[in-house]
């Protein structure tokens, strides 16, 4: 599967537009993490234990908008976006998401 930020994917022609494909994960804090990042905020640094999760969510935010995409048929997803949304305390949400589209090499 292409991924691309942009709109369109050097050396490929778009043949067909399907349409948006999306991914998300709602995630929530732990008491252990929380626990390790009191103690980074005292101290000062990154809080490594949430860089972590987040990067583990956008991971599978994106891995789901490709699932979708290929139930779509699609070759290539562009457009690829992500976005944030705090569904709760402590509870936020990862959106991954594109146009999931047909392409064609030159």
């Amino acid at each position: 599967m292409l991924l691309s930020t942009t709109e369109t994917i050097t050396g490929y022609n778009i043949v067909e537009n399907l349409g948006i494909a999306r991914g998300s994960t709602v995630r929530a804090r732990n008491i252990g993490r929380d626990f390790m990042a009191g103690l980074k905020n005292i101290v000062g640094g990154e809080i490594s234990e949430y860089t972590r999760l987040l990067a583990d969510s956008r991971e599978q935010a994106l891995q789901r908008m490709i699932a979708d995409a290929k139930r779509m048929d699609a070759d290539a997803v562009i457009n690829v976006r992500f976005q944030t949304a705090t569904v709760m305390q402590g509870c936020s949400e990862i959106l991954a998401y594109g146009t999931a589209v047909v392409v064609k090499e030159i």
